[in-house]
Formats: structure tokens, sequence, C-alpha cells
């Protein structure tokens, strides 16, 4: 029987009970269905001192209380003690909990606390759970169109690709070394001429994803229903790599937009163009600071994407 199945006082009773009926090992196990080692084992300790109740286990203490734990993170930060027993001791004055010092190791390990006592204001372990924490907070923040990287971009070459019916592979300059590759859905839309050379706006902080064996960079953004595309035109001055910005929508885009996070897609849902086929985001127009808004050519009150 292994150590996480310790007999209860009422089988150890029953043991006891069945040997002094006359009944042997075996028979008890038989009947008990209980290892022999361990009928043996009660029997003895019977035998010697009349004890049937299971003694108390040496090993590890229990762990420390959660209001316990408090305090011992609290003096291990503030402190900056030059060992583990000078802790142990600080712990023990503060709280009253009877511990050894190889315990206070155990739970400050468990904390996340490494190296040195002296050094445990600042440990590796809490710098990585802090950093974690912040990556967390970032995800969960606010979803709005602030978390997407709108640039104006430029064009510069578009075809058609091969042995498909509705997509282009254009080089998009967005004002960084080198110019983006992106897959676009526009040619049962948009002539391959009027693509060449057009300023348009792009969506930058998708993960790149492989289209037709093509790694898309980025997403041109358009009017669209069912039947009709239209391209977003930038305002009359912009230059590759503007930001497109939104009034009453001032946070910072994210690096990458997590998939799992859904952020585009949440988002999208509110991007439409108005009745005057300004591209909006909850009515605030898609706008390149001190040159203008974004707009569709003809699309009103329709959807973005």
């Amino acid at each position: 029987m292994g150590r996480s199945e310790e007999l209860s006082d009422f089988q150890r009773g029953t043991v006891v009970g069945c040997h002094l009926c006359k009944k042997s090992v075996r028979e008890i196990s038989a009947l008990l269905n209980l290892p022999r080692s361990t009928v043996s084992s009660v029997i003895l300790k019977w035998k010697r001192g009349g004890i049937t109740t299971a003694l108390p286990r040496s090993g590890r203490p229990h762990k420390l209380k959660e209001e316990d734990r408090q305090v011992l993170e609290q003096i291990a930060v503030e402190k900056c003690l030059p060992s583990v027993d000078a802790l142990t001791s600080e712990f023990q004055s503060a709280s009253g909990a009877d511990v050894s010092s190889r315990t206070v190791r155990r739970e400050l390990h468990e904390m996340g606390f490494r190296g040195r006592v002296s050094t445990y204001n600042k440990p590796a372990g809490r710098e990585k759970a802090e950093k974690k924490q912040a990556a967390a907070s970032q995800d969960e923040a606010q979803v709005d169109v602030s978390r997407l990287d709108l640039r104006v971009g430029r064009i510069i070459t578009a075809q058609q690709l091969p042995e498909t019916d509705s997509l282009y592979m254009v080089k998009v300059d967005v004002g960084e070394a080198s110019p983006r590759t992106v897959v676009s859905e526009q040619v049962k839309f948009v002539p391959v001429d009027q693509m060449q050379n057009r300023m348009v706006v792009l969506l930058c902080n998708l993960k790149p994803a492989k289209m037709t064996g093509v790694v898309s960079q980025a997403m041109v953004m358009c009017a669209s229903s069912p039947d009709r595309v239209e391209i977003l035109d930038p305002p009359s001055g912009a230059a590759p790599g503007d930001r497109v910005t939104f009034q009453g929508f001032p946070g910072e885009p994210d690096k990458q937009l997590n998939p799992k996070k859904k952020v585009w897609e949440q988002v999208q849902s509110d991007l439409h163009t108005d009745s005057q086929c300004v591209a909006t985001y909850k009515g605030a127009a898609f706008e390149v600071v001190g040159k203008g808004v974004c707009k569709a050519q003809t699309m009103s009150n329709s959807e973005i994407k």
C-alpha cells in the first residue's frame, strides 16, 4: 500500500480484531483486501504498545499558510538579509510560525526567488514574472482601432498571381527600408494598370500569412460589398509611412496582432464608410493628421475590410 493510502483507525482496529479471533496474516489479508506487509505491521505495533492509530509521519512540514507566505515575501523583498538563516529568524519573529530555514528556502523558491538572499529585492524569477504579466496586460488591453497599425503606402508594382483569378501580388512602400509584399484580392474589381503607383491605406501589424505560396505582410484596406470593392484613398499630400489615426482613440498599435485574441475581427465590425464615403471607426474618420481623411471613391455606408 502506498504512502497516500494510509489505513483508517477503523481498519487498523479490524485487523487487530481479526488477529484476536485467531485469524492468520494470510487470512486477514485476503478478508480485508490488504497487503500482508500492512497487516503484519499493524499487528506488530499493537503487540508492542497496544497502538491501533496511525503515528504522525516525519518528513517535510506542511506549507505555510497564505498569510504567512505574504509576510515571508515582504521580508525577503524589503529586508535584503544576508542569509536564509537570518531571513528565517526575522520571519519567525514577525509571524510566530515555527519553521526551519529549509522550509523557508523551499517556499521562497516556489515564489520565484532565486540566487543570493541579499539580492531578493530584485530576483530574476520576479523580473520574468513581471514581464509575463506586462505581456498579458497588453493582450487584455481595451480592444479598439488604436491597436491597428494603419499606414499610408504606395504600390510600386502589381501583378496577378499565376494560376489564380482573383489575387494580385503587390510591392508596397510604407516608409520602411524595403517594400512589403502584399497579396490582395482586387483582380476582379480593379484593373492592374490602376494598381500601379497607387496610394493606399495598409494594415501593417497582422501576422504574416502565406497565400498561394507567397507570404503576405500586410492588408490593403477597401470599402467592400458582395459585388463591389473600392480601395481606400489616403488624403492628397499623404506620404508612405504616414500614420492613420482616429480622434478619441489615442492608444498605440500592437507590434503584431495576436490572432488568438481576435482583435482585428472585433474592430473590423465597426469599420464603415459614412454617407460622404469617408472611412470611419465608430464615427471617427480615418485621418492623416494635418493632411485630411481617407475615403472611398463612390461607396458610401459600406463595410471596410
